[in-house]
């Protein structure tokens, strides 16, 4: 490990059990080691990080036990704030050392680290990897005070407890975040999506943009469900787990963006879309510009369009019940019978 990320790694094991307490909050001391789940500082004892040298070692070294994964204090930061490039973890750990932030440094240290388009989805896949799954943390706690319950089928939403966020002109914060992988038609992580969240996960943080996205989007969405000849595609993660909960067994492709449902490429089986709109000038465009594809690729597709801003807002403020009965008068009639959760 040369220069500068030696030199750092260094510093860092001699404050090893501080680090610890730091960034892997959620973990404790036994003996001559810290015990924590894992690199994203998960609850739990497989892995274990060493915090005085011994015959076995130098300070600072980890290993976790479930995966065989090892390296240094410097790899703790990074796993346990989501950081993709190695110059956001030296800012960090110079921070927590109270070290100066020197001028700009030799490239040297991003070499390994790919430019351009795959190096975004790259960096997508590997934030998507250090984040955990869904249940059981502030991203489910986020949705459900959203009205959002039925969380089946999410395995492409994830939690991170503190994301890294770099605001523009400000210093760089952590938030925790909901994190949503970006696939193609194969299944492939194409990019990923961030949702910040307020520490309590009663909204999104207090930022100026709280979501932001990352990597190859175009064609690509975040599916939840397996593909089949139904589907129903539309802008917001919240907007389509909402039509979700009246619609359970129904596949949805939250695009992100009124721009990128227009662009959404069609699984082999298509057969019928529904084209979930929010209720906007940019809504309307993406609508009329997805039904021209579909109907020049054969496939019916047919708009549901919210009472109120979106879905979500009518979960919210009207209920699930006047939701359901918002999108049945819009369904083809045999998908009401195919899908139409009738639980309250």
């Amino acid at each position: 490990m040369p220069g500068i990320a030696h030199d750092l790694s260094r510093r860092l094991a001699d404050r090893a059990e501080a680090v610890c307490r730091h960034y892997l909050s959620n973990g404790r001391r036994e003996g001559r080691y810290w015990l924590v789940g894992d690199i994203r500082n998960t609850p739990g004892r497989s892995l274990f990080v060493r915090l005085q040298a011994s015959a076995k070692g130098p300070a600072g070294k980890w290993t976790d036990a479930a995966t065989g994964e090892h390296g240094d204090l410097l790899d703790v930061i990074r796993g346990s704030l989501g950081l993709l490039d190695f110059a956001d973890v030296a800012e960090e750990a110079r921070t927590f050392l109270s070290l100066p932030h020197p001028g700009p440094e030799p490239a040297a240290p991003r070499r390994h680290v790919m430019s351009g388009r795959s190096g975004a989805i790259e960096a997508a896949r590997r934030l998507f990897a250090i984040s955990q799954p869904l249940a059981g943390t502030l991203a489910e706690t986020y949705l459900r005070r959203r009205g959002i319950t039925l969380l089946h089928g999410t395995g492409n939403l994830r939690f991170h407890p503190r994301c890294y966020y770099k605001p523009d002109g400000g210093p760089t914060e952590t938030w925790p975040a909901m994190i949503a992988a970006v696939t193609d038609l194969s299944g492939r992580i194409t990019g990923a999506h961030r949702t910040w969240l307020a520490p309590e996960g009663s909204d999104k943080a207090p930022v100026d943009t709280p979501r932001k996205a990352m990597g190859d989007l175009l064609g690509s969405t975040v599916r939840i469900g397996v593909p089949d000849s139904v589907m129903a595609a539309g802008e917001g993660i919240e907007t389509m787990l909402s039509l979700r909960q009246i619609l359970p067994d129904m596949p949805i492709m939250p695009a992100l963006s009124a721009a990128h449902l227009a662009a959404i490429l069609f699984p082999p089986a298509l057969s019928r879309l529904y084209i979930v709109r929010d209720n906007d000038p940019a809504g309307d465009a993406a609508r009329d510009t997805l039904i021209e594809r579909a109907k020049a690729e054969g496939i019916e597709a047919i708009p549901l369009s919210p009472v109120l801003g979106d879905f979500n807002e009518d979960l919210q403020r009207l209920g699930r019940d006047a939701l359901r009965a918002c999108v049945r008068m819009q369904l083809a009639p045999e998908d009401v019978a195919r899908f139409m959760s009738l639980a309250p």
